[in-house]
């Protein structure tokens, strides 16, 4: 039984995470930023705090003692939102944050969920710089998830990291199947995935660690 970290816990895919991890035994640790805002995250197993993923001393503090942590975070929910309080630093701030703060708390495991939009397609280039593929209007967002990988990416650190990108079609409609597959293909445009099967490979990658440091694809078997 493992200790797991998830920032961005309120969310699609870090509940999806949290709840795969309690049904396997692990405890549980669900990170966000306004605690009034989840108060049903807090159930047995499951301890929720406050905490910034941009922040190292956060990080640090709520990370203490966890066998691995996971980065499900997201500053954007769709083009409906705007751009106006997008930060383009984000990911870069909270890769920062994450390489420092699990120093600090001693953890070695860190998963991170990727964006489809910043993986090669099969012409060489990248997914949103094909408008044809990706809406322009979002592009800043891509840019700024692209920045955070890089960053993540370049850093010379003993963290054992890993980036699992789902595709674009990630659906809460699709069940849990319990299998995946990972691949180091191009850009699959039509593969799909269900957020539960999004966390099952997470909780897998936690378990049995057979990725280190890069940057997956994962799409259903």
């Amino acid at each position: 039984m493992s200790m797991i970290v998830v920032f961005g816990a309120g969310g699609r895919a870090g509940r999806a995470v949290v709840d795969e991890a309690l049904s396997r035994g692990h405890r549980v640790t669900a990170a966000v930023r306004d605690t009034a805002k989840y108060p049903d995250l807090e159930t047995e197993g499951v301890i929720l705090v406050r905490a910034d993923v941009t922040d190292a001393a956060s990080i640090a503090e709520a990370a203490r003692g966890a066998d691995a942590v996971v980065h499900a975070v997201s500053p954007f929910s769709g083009p409906e939102q705007g751009f106006d309080t997008l930060d383009p630093a984000f990911f870069v701030k909270a890769a920062d944050a994450l390489l420092a703060g699990l120093t600090v708390a001693k953890v070695g495991r860190l998963l991170v969920i990727g964006l489809f939009a910043t993986m090669p397609d099969r012409s060489g280039g990248l997914i949103m710089d094909d408008p044809a593929a990706f809406p322009p209007e979002i592009k800043p967002f891509a840019r700024a998830h692209a920045d955070g990988f890089d960053r993540l990416n370049a850093a010379g650190t003993p963290l054992d990291w890993l980036m699992l990108t789902p595709p674009a079609n990630l659906s809460l409609d699709l069940p849990r199947t319990g299998s995946y597959r990972l691949t180091t293909e191009p850009y699959m445009e039509d593969g799909q995935l269900s957020y539960a099967d999004l966390a099952v490979a997470i909780v897998d990658e936690i378990e049995r660690p057979a990725h280190h440091r890069i940057r997956v694809p994962v799409y259903s078997h």
